[in-house]
């Protein structure tokens, strides 16, 4: 008994000391935010005692200088006031619309290739693998001229087309992997009892495979939530996401790290709010299929 207690609470200093170890790089960048320029250079660094401040927010989101949160303006590399309000709504609507299309189309496609069989079904599946092995930037200059001839160029629709691209490969394998899962005696008892596919597509096989979904949602957001190299070739003046603003900050004169640390700060809070929306079948999803006969 003695031992077994021994063990719990090893075990459970063990989770916390793990925990903290990937939990201090994130806490300590959440201070950099809140410190001024001098405090973040300090040697030992700061920890904990340091007096906050929010002018770092304040200047990366244009408030010191009396701007509306939605106010359009310029990013200004080397110093000054940046207006990020704008940048940081570009990155949700990028994020969220890509999302809601790479998960639509999987569900569709993922379910055909998990209930029909067909000449080459093997290689399909593995051909959809591989184009998701394809680095990024190989493709990208010439999804740039095409871009360019269809006048896509800096446009909402050019990026989350691309986004909903990148992660479809991911979204269907996901997919079909948690209706793999699913029983096809459900369907055939739905079909003997007179459902048209249609139906039981919609009122059996989704109510069962949702928490799948919110799990494959959750890493298509934030795979288009962090997406660099596409939006910085694909958008040229207007349109940008928050990792290719956070990039202006490392200019020529230096590296403003307080007010990319605000930044950063701020853009965890959106995918932190997502995930909570689907914190409750996110967890069935991350166990779909764990227990198998």
């Amino acid at each position: 008994m003695v031992q077994s207690k021994s063990y719990r609470m090893m075990r459970t200093l063990a989770g916390w000391a793990i925990v903290m170890l990937f939990a201090f790089p994130l806490y300590y960048w959440l201070t950099v935010a809140f410190k001024d320029g001098r405090e973040i250079f300090n040697y030992p660094p700061q920890v904990f005692d340091f007096k906050p401040t929010i002018r770092n927010f304040e200047e990366v989101f244009g408030l010191s200088l009396g701007f509306g949160f939605g106010e359009q303006r310029e990013v200004l590399p080397g110093g000054g006031n940046w207006k990020m309000g704008p940048r940081l709504w570009d990155s949700i609507v990028i994020a969220v619309l890509s999302t809601a299309l790479a998960l639509t189309i999987a569900t569709f496609a993922s379910y055909a290739l998990s209930r029909m069989r067909f000449a080459g079904q093997h290689h399909f599946v593995s051909w959809v693998l591989s184009t998701r092995m394809m680095p990024p930037v190989a493709v990208v200059i010439p999804v740039f001229f095409i871009y360019k001839e269809l006048s896509l160029l800096d446009t909402y629709t050019g990026v989350i087309l691309i986004h909903a691209l990148m992660n479809l490969p991911l979204a269907v394998l996901l997919m079909k992997s948690f209706f793999d899962d699913i029983p096809k005696e459900i369907d055939e008892s739905a079909l003997v009892d007179g459902a048209s596919r249609a139906l039981i597509f919609r009122r059996v096989v989704l109510p069962i495979v949702k928490g799948g979904m919110a799990a494959t949602a959750v890493l298509c957001f934030i795979f288009s939530w962090t997406e660099f190299i596409f939006v910085l070739t694909l958008t040229q003046t207007g349109l940008k996401t928050v990792p290719v603003v956070s990039s202006t900050f490392v200019t020529s004169t230096g590296t403003a790290w307080g007010n990319m640390a605000a930044l950063g700060a701020a853009a965890m809070i959106p995918a932190f709010v997502f995930i909570l929306l689907v914190q409750k079948h996110l967890v069935r999803g991350l166990t779909l299929g764990s227990v198998k006969e």
